[in-house]
């Protein structure tokens, strides 16, 4: 993993030719807490956030330099070394304001809750095989606050066995039939454009594809007809070999690029900019390491210009940070990414246990954001 040699002030002729230009917002605050103290604040896609300062990183073949600073003094730097135009459609990307069909009237951060009708899904696999147990999770999510239910019939889990369409459609259809009616949008997790087509059909409204709509050539040109919102998820390899010892250069930034390409191979084929939503893909081949640097530089990926969902539930990043502890007994560290998330402002945040994510970020804000 490459390192990263950090400057405490901005320094000319850090940007030569070749070099590639990152900005992650820093210093992240909600509306109420900005103070006007001479330093230029923007606000963040139009939302409830604000930041007046940027993290630059700049990659060559070599290394990765970084410094933080106001930003109109990234700006003056950016002028001086001949990446202004580079930094500006960041900024442009940073502050256009958000016009994504996928919320509709909510304000985000969306609750998205999970339910898997699958055997071997990591932490309830087996649970909820049959319809109605499916339903009847779906309708608990529902009351305790979801504002998307997420339904899958593939376990993605690392060495998880791939299953036939076919199968996956038996699973998930009845499911998604009977809880459309519930009034609330029904995500469906695959990667199989058949999949996708018999779900949207049946009532589904969001396609979770942990490819990015790379799993297959259809997909794309699917996604374009359907014209509903798609969330393109970063993985190294698939789950069968995924964390068989991945691998990147840095993995904040090769991510970055990876969802930045999707992004630009998706507008060029003609889907709408405003159906585009990115998610890390944390746990999907990455190591400890990997997964620790992205979610601290988590704002970084504001700068695709869509919005992020963030799927951190009960992954087992969380026991190697703690005590090992199994997927069972993960509830705290997944109510601590979820605020971490929130501090983010990320936008969609994918859980198993909603009611308990809610009641977090509920007194979370209530303390931070109405204590002020």
């Amino acid at each position: 993993m490459m390192d990263i040699i950090k400057k405490a002030a901005p320094e000319r002729g850090l940007f030569v030719p070749g070099s590639s230009l990152f900005a992650r917002p820093v210093s992240l605050q909600r509306d109420k807490f900005v103070i006007n103290d001479g330093a230029q604040s923007i606000k963040l896609r139009g939302g409830p956030y604000h930041f007046d300062k940027l993290e630059l990183l700049i990659r060559t073949e070599e290394k990765i330099t970084a410094f933080t600073t106001e930003t109109d003094k990234a700006r003056e730097w950016a002028l001086a070394d001949g990446c202004i135009e580079d930094l500006d459609d960041i900024i442009f990307k940073l502050t256009s304001k958000a016009a994504e069909k996928i919320f509709g009237n909510l304000s985000p951060p969306l609750l998205m809750g999970v339910v898997n009708t699958t055997p071997d899904s990591f932490y309830d696999g087996g649970k909820y095989l049959d319809v109605k147990s499916a339903i009847s999770k779906a309708h608990g999510l529902i009351a305790a606050g979801a504002d998307i239910i997420d339904i899958g019939g593939e376990s993605s889990k690392p060495g998880a066995v791939p299953v036939g369409a076919k199968e996956e459609i038996e699973r998930v259809i009845p499911v998604i039939k009977e809880v459309v009616g519930f009034g609330v949008p029904i995500s469906i997790d695959t990667k199989k454009p058949s999949v996708m087509e018999a779900a949207i059909t049946a009532g589904a409204s969001i396609v979770n594809d942990i490819t990015a709509l790379s799993g297959d050539p259809r997909s794309i040109d699917l996604l374009k007809e359907l014209d509903v919102p798609v969330i393109l998820m970063h993985m190294q390899g698939s789950p069968v070999d995924m964390q068989n010892k991945p691998y990147y250069e840095f993995a904040p930034l090769d991510i970055f690029e990876y969802l930045r390409h999707r992004i630009r191979t998706c507008l060029e084929a003609g889907l709408s900019k405003s159906n585009l939503i990115v998610d890390p893909g944390i746990g999907f081949g990455k190591n400890l390491d990997h997964n620790t640097a992205i979610l601290h530089r988590l704002s970084l990926f504001h700068g695709l210009g869509v919005p992020i969902a963030l799927g951190v539930s009960r992954k087992s990043f969380i026991a190697v940070l703690s005590e090992g502890e199994i997927s069972e007994q993960r509830l705290p560290g997944s109510l601590a990414m979820a605020i971490w998330a929130y501090n983010q402002a990320v936008q969609i945040v994918r859980v198993h246990d909603v009611a308990e994510t809610k009641q977090a970020l509920k007194i979370y804000k209530a303390i931070v954001d109405d204590g002020y």
